[in-house]
């Protein structure tokens, strides 16, 4: 199932991982998350709380936003404990 806009996701719980893979949902984004790798302590609970499944893990064990897939939700830079995301507003 692909969605092309935010508006045709069906209102409701959804638990079809496979269309998170799927569907490029960064286009919803108004705000971007930007790390700053001076402060990542490397924890990954970013990558953890991600609902979008778009935080990688590079094999040097940075990390790294897909923002093909990250809506911006700004869930990682709250549970950052060392604060090294922080959400820009989208140009």
């Amino acid at each position: 199932m692909v969605f092309k806009n935010v508006k045709d996701v069906p209102v409701g719980p959804y638990s079809h991982l496979e269309s998170t893979l799927i569907n490029k949902t960064g286009e919803w984004r108004n705000m971007r998350p930007v790390l700053d790798r001076s402060k990542c302590i490397r924890c990954y609970i970013c990558w953890k709380f991600c609902p979008d499944v778009a935080i990688k893990i590079l094999p040097d064990g940075n990390i790294e936003h897909d923002y093909e897939f990250c809506k911006g939700c700004g869930i990682c830079a709250n549970e950052c404990p060392k604060k090294a995301i922080t959400m820009v507003r989208e140009e």
